[in-house]
């Protein structure tokens, strides 16, 4: 499954932020999550409908959204 296909934005869900798909946490929350020091390991022991691929998802699109130089 590709990042696309585990991130989507719905704006009749969470206000169109993107959600990873299926269980719909948003990725700002994981990245708060792993930014505070959480590890995934630690984030999959809490979220367990959360998968490995999903929060790799999460980081590819951080470092996707690090890219833009301009909005």
């Amino acid at each position: 499954m590709t990042v696309s296909e585990r991130i989507t934005m719905d704006p009749a869900i969470c206000h169109g932020q993107p959600t990873i798909r299926g269980p719909r946490y948003p990725v700002q929350t994981l990245l708060e999550l792993m930014s505070a020091g959480m590890t995934i390991e630690d984030i999959l022991k809490d979220y367990e409908d959360l998968e490995r691929e999903d929060l790799l998802a999460v980081l590819a699109y951080a470092a996707r959204l690090s890219q833009i130089k301009r909005f």
